[in-house]
């Protein structure tokens, strides 16, 4: 429009309100919702269709919540996480599992396991469902994963990416458990504050991590005895839609669900004087005594080191029981150990802005048409100072790789053959140390110059 004005075509310019009808009549609401906010508030005016109804255990739906919550951990103010899995067709939350940084798949297991086990204080919902929705997560998708339900044939349904509507249950979870729960406890993040005025709650008001698990978890038990969802027909509890239903569930006995989280070390150990040695540590336990010399296998929990399980080398091999690491750091050791660490990483971080402070050349503002000066000057001894400091923290320059010859090589070793010269080379080699020209020439140089 102001093209057209500058051009003096003022005549063939709609007016702003024939405009605003225009876009108005020719593009839907969502549209103009995604023009304004993009994908995800286009998503809202579009219709979805509803599943229809199933029976219990029919489908699983899980997923992770980053919980806006701050709580204390041992003196440090984290944001937990939760992985849960939820009952598409009673809305019951089967497992949970909560971890006080990002998940990995230890998580995903630990909450695969309370949600199949039926017993205390899992049950009464479990079983084995007929099959587990989830989204893209790499967590989800592991072979680890995909691995423990399939022993189980229960099968791993993996959600096209960036599309939450497809896993709808459990995303209204999310959402409810921010709006009832997380909202009213001390060190929720995405409280209202002034503007420019933020400032953390202090870590004496806050949960400590055991506290608020159990805030957490005594919610889940509220949502599934006491909580009437919207989508349960005659408003019926979880537990109450879960009981009516007659559909059968198939239980898992516990010494099978015993080991279900656990990766197999795929290695035979031997039991020696130390316990058994696992990852350059040892690991003991009262059992063992009488059995040295016994070869084992390993299983553990994927990132958790403190313990593992030790099986026989058959081929179903026997459950001998757990080991424990031995001579494990106690509590005021792993702080110092984090201090020194924290420590550390604050110097490296610090040299290496310095390093890059001095790797980048500054110059003089110029006013006319002349090289600019660097801005700092370094004399030729504090460079020849640096450049001998950096010799000297280099180990590939002080490297010696003649200091230690190298040994005769086994007798088994094929060696390659060396075939007798001719001669031939010994003259060609001659020529090339300066014995004279090559063959002949000589006798042509007396040739040319009788000629």
């Amino acid at each position: 429009m102001d093209q057209a004005r500058q051009a003096g075509d003022e005549q063939q310019v709609p007016s702003l309100a024939t405009l605003q009808r225009a876009i108005v009549r020719d593009l839907s609401v969502g549209e103009r919702a995604g023009l304004k906010g993009g994908e995800a508030a286009r998503r809202r005016y579009d219709v979805y269709g509803k599943r229809p109804a199933t029976h219990r255990n029919a489908c699983w739906e899980g997923d992770h919540k980053r919980i806006p919550v701050r709580v204390d951990l041992e003196g440090s103010a984290v944001c937990p996480w939760v992985t849960w899995f939820i009952d598409v067709a009673t809305k019951a939350i089967v497992g949970v599992a909560v971890t006080p940084h990002q998940p990995a798949r230890d998580a995903v297991l630990a909450a695969l396991r309370t949600g199949i086990s039926g017993q205390d204080p899992y049950g009464p919902f479990g079983g084995l469902p007929g099959v587990v929705r989830v989204d893209r997560g790499k967590e989800f998708l592991c072979r680890t994963v995909e691995r423990a339900p399939g022993a189980f044939a229960v099968p791993v349904d993996g959600l096209p990416a960036y599309k939450p509507y497809r896993k709808g249950t459990i995303e209204a979870l999310n959402g409810a458990v921010e709006e009832m729960l997380l909202v009213s406890l001390p060190g929720y993040t995405h409280r209202a504050r002034p503007a420019e005025a933020y400032h953390p709650d202090p870590l004496e008001d806050l949960l400590s991590y055991p506290d608020f698990v159990k805030v957490l978890l005594d919610w889940v038990a509220w949502w599934n005895t006491e909580h009437r969802p919207a989508g349960l027909a005659e408003g019926l509890t979880p537990l109450e839609a879960w009981e009516a239903d007659p559909a059968p569930v198939e239980d898992v006995a516990e010494e099978r669900l015993a080991f279900f989280a656990l990766e197999d070390d795929g290695r035979v150990r031997k039991i020696t004087t130390n316990g058994i040695s696992w990852r350059r540590r040892a690991y003991i336990a009262p059992w063992m005594a009488g059995h040295v010399g016994m070869r084992v296998r390993l299983r553990y929990l994927p990132h958790y080191d403190g313990r593992i399980e030790v099986f026989s080398t058959e081929e179903w091999g026997r459950h001998l029981g757990s080991a424990y690491l031995a001579q494990a750091a106690t509590v005021e050791q792993r702080r110092a150990l984090g201090s020194v660490r924290e420590k550390k990483a604050r110097a490296l971080k610090a040299d290496l802005k310095a390093a890059e402070k001095l790797r980048k050349a500054r110059y003089t503002a110029t006013t006319t048409a002349a090289v600019p000066r660097p801005r700092r000057t370094v004399t030729s001894s504090q460079a020849e100072a640096e450049i001998a400091r950096a010799r000297g923290a280099d180990l590939a320059a002080r490297a010696l790789p003649d200091l230690i010859p190298p040994r005769e090589p086994p007798a088994s070793w094929a060696r390659p053959v060396v075939r007798p010269r001719r001669a031939a080379d010994s003259q060609a080699d001659a020529w090339q140390a300066g014995d004279g020209g090559p063959p002949g020439a000589a006798d042509a140089h007396n040739d040319s110059g009788e000629r």
